[in-house]
């Protein structure tokens, strides 16, 4: 095998080693969760249950809007700057703008405090300190994930979403021995996991400290052929200048500024709170508009079969980030698409196979799961298991994007199919609600995959016509 396919084949190799690892980390986790409020429920009973279930919900959202920007920001920045060879990172820009998110929580949720604890958990004042607490704790778990995906920890990411997991669930399995009881009791999990996690930072830590005291021969990621061709500064600044290329040049400069930082944050905020209104909202106008409260339950069951998938691939989006980033810097637009295109052919399978599965045993499997007697539709169903598919597509694209630095276009897209959505939920142009939500979803995530997909190809054009050179390449070229 020539060199080239052996440096060509590493990145993919590490790559798909990193989604393999992460996949079963956060699948685990899942089964832990679930299995978390399956034993509280057990053990509080309806009501308390229901209160610890819309705890971490609030949570949830609250968490993924405020702190996965700068989980994605730190990956994307680390793995461009390791991928040009630098070691050392400047994390200070990064810390400042997740502790302004932090704080701006807090504030807001000292100043809500007594609508909070009296019209959303019903006079339990526990719940919205474990809320607060829980909250804050998340922004030191998140940062190191974005941390632990930079540096393609990938199973000290994975070991780090299990040990929060595990330890979660400890606390509801306390309850059932007789240790401890009650709801805050059992509670007390969600605040106390996200400390547990951090236990794998001192490890990977002393990993780093000890590769870099005992530097090994990196692994190859470059086409060796590309790198022996000749190149001059001024190739290299002419490809620099083309248009469609401000990620490749953002990836080779080694400051990162707060406005960048910034910018960079407060748009993947915005697609956090697009990405959790689509999956939400759907619930909250037919919960506010149905005159029966019970089809807001039914409602947020069928939308479990895209939360579910969503989820797990949340180990692939965590992986693809960095490795998309360190391929615009260093390997070129070829491998950078051949890896949206592996990536999107194994979603569109993985969505057929789900949708035809839905056609076949939908209805029969959502009321044996939920114990619910309802007219689940076939058809509806699938439209369900096809917008999952635009959806995790979108995730996929949207990865695309934060690597080439167009972040803000993306936000754009996202924001644009959440107001969509929200309008059709509210229009009865549909007047069965759970139909509507099925056609909406279906409809808004195919649109959203339409916009990206329509942002990515763009991109892909301006970088053929301007024939960007990777930074590591002009960098070689400015040290002759």
């Amino acid at each position: 095998m020539s060199a080239s396919k052996d440096t060509e084949q590493a990145p993919t190799r590490s790559y798909g080693s990193g989604a393999r690892i992460l996949s079963i980390g956060i699948a685990s986790t899942g089964l832990l969760t679930f299995a978390y409020f399956s034993i509280a429920s057990h053990v509080l009973g309806e009501s308390s249950a229901a209160q610890l279930d819309l705890l971490w919900s609030v949570m949830f959202v609250i968490i993924s809007v405020i702190y996965r920007p700068i989980e994605q920001l730190l990956s994307r920045t680390i793995a461009g700057r390791r991928a040009l060879g630098h070691e050392q990172h400047d994390l200070r820009i990064p810390i400042l703008i997740q502790a302004s998110f932090a704080l701006v929580f807090l504030i807001v949720a000292l100043a809500l405090r007594e609508e909070l604890i009296n019209n959303v958990f019903e006079h339990d004042s526990s719940l919205y300190w474990i809320l607060l607490v829980g909250t804050l704790a998340y922004g030191a778990s998140y940062f190191a994930r974005g941390w632990l995906a930079g540096n393609q920890r990938f199973g000290l990411f994975g070991a780090l979403v299990l040990m929060e997991s595990t330890s979660r669930i400890c606390f509801a399995l306390a309850a059932v021995l007789g240790i401890t009881s009650g709801q805050t009791a059992v509670a007390l999990g969600i605040a106390a996991a996200p400390f547990v996690s951090l236990v794998v930072v001192p490890v990977a830590f002393a990993r780093t400290r000890a590769e870099r005291a005992n530097p090994q021969a990196p692994e190859p990621e470059l086409n060796a052929e590309l790198l022996a061709a000749p190149i001059t500064v001024d190739e290299a600044e002419a490809g620099l200048a083309g248009p469609g290329t401000e990620g490749a040049q953002e990836a080779a400069r080694d400051d990162l500024s707060l406005r960048r930082g910034g910018g960079f944050a407060f748009s993947v905020a915005a697609i956090m709170l697009a990405e959790q209104t689509i999956l939400n909202a759907a619930v909250l106008t037919v919960d506010a508009t149905a005159a029966d409260k019970a089809l807001a339950g039914i409602v947020f069951n069928v939308l479990l079969i895209a939360r579910a998938p969503l989820q797990l691939f949340q180990a692939i989006q965590t992986s693809l980030l960095p490795h998309l980033t360190g391929l615009e810097a260093t390997a070129g637009h070829d491998s950078f698409g051949r890896a949206i295109r592996v990536t999107l052919l194994a979603i569109a399978a993985f969505a057929a196979a789900v949708t035809v599965g839905l056609l076949l045993i939908g209805p029969f499997a959502m009321e044996h799961l939920f114990g619910q007697s309802y007219d689940y539709t076939r058809g509806g169903l699938a439209l369900i298991g096809i917008g999952m598919g635009f959806h995790l597509t979108s995730g996929a694209l949207n990865q695309a994007a934060l690597a080439r630095d167009r972040a803000r276009a993306a936000s754009v897209c996202w924001l644009g199919a959440a107001v969509l959505f929200v309008i059709w939920m509210l229009t009865p142009v549909v007047g069965e609600q759970l139909l509507r939500t099925e056609i909406g979803y279906a409809g808004a995530t195919a649109l959203l995959a339409a916009a990206l997909a329509i942002l990515y190809r763009r991109g892909s054009r301006r970088i053929q016509a301007g024939g960007p050179t990777p930074p590591l390449l002009r960098e070689r070229a400015a040290t002759g």
